[in-house]
């Protein structure tokens, strides 16, 4: 066992320092950051309405664009969203709703968010799907790489923690990924995945559970500590 135990360091203030989202009183609320997910509806409709319109424009009752921001026009923007200053939305972005986009974060080309908080300079750049997900400040994922947010038999979902399994109650739980964590291109990130800040996932693999911080994931049972 490394120095935190495995249910430690999946807490919300052990994933994500402070400072580099606007959701950040509102998770500290919570122990584990899956717990979150519930109120992301309200908590933007909430936080929205605080919001200053000299620098954010409104649209309709619940959207929210920092004036600094870059959305393209085939962008799809639903209800309850807030993208944040020197954001970029790319060509066919699908924003379906119950997102919280952060400063300086990219949205590509066909890429579909869906209930989900997005740390500060988050990337997810090209054909990537995140729902019912928090995705950590400067965390990337590669070019496919998408979160599964629903178990192939409609359980809820649990935690693999160091083989101890967590219950979260929830039937939708995508991934909760710490600060700079790098996701490889064509990765599916299984429901329930949790992955520690400073880690790095090889192209094209397979995770499920709590996945350490500072590591190398290479494939299921094959994950080694960053050195140096």
């Amino acid at each position: 066992m490394r120095e935190n135990d495995c249910k430690n360091a999946m807490r919300v203030a052990e994933l994500y320092e402070p400072g580099h989202t606007m959701a950040w009183d509102y998770l500290i609320q919570y122990t584990w950051p899956w717990e979150a997910l519930s109120g992301i509806h309200d908590f933007i409709l909430q936080l929205g309405a605080t919001l200053s319109d000299s620098e954010y424009e409104r649209r309709g009752d619940s959207v929210w664009i920092h004036k600094t921001a870059k959305v393209a026009p085939s962008a799809f923007i639903g209800d309850a969203v807030i993208i944040g200053a020197n954001t970029e939305v790319r060509h066919c972005a699908f924003i379906r709703g119950d997102a919280l986009v952060g400063e300086g974060a990219v949205v590509g080309n066909s890429t579909e968010l869906k209930n989900v908080i997005l740390f500060d300079k988050v990337q997810v750049p090209h054909y990537n799907y995140v729902g019912d997900s928090i995705l950590g400040y400067r965390s990337h994922m590669g070019a496919g790489s998408i979160t599964s947010n629903v178990k192939s038999d409609k359980t809820n979902v649990v935690v693999n923690c160091d083989g101890e399994k967590l219950e979260t109650g929830r039937k939708k739980f995508g991934a909760m990924l710490g600060d700079n964590v790098e996701v490889g291109c064509g990765s599916i990130l299984n429901p329930g995945t949790v992955v520690g800040s400073g880690t790095n996932i090889y192209p094209l693999s397979m995770v499920r559970g709590f996945v350490h911080a500072n590591s190398i994931y290479k494939k299921q049972g094959e994950i080694v500590e960053k050195h140096g």
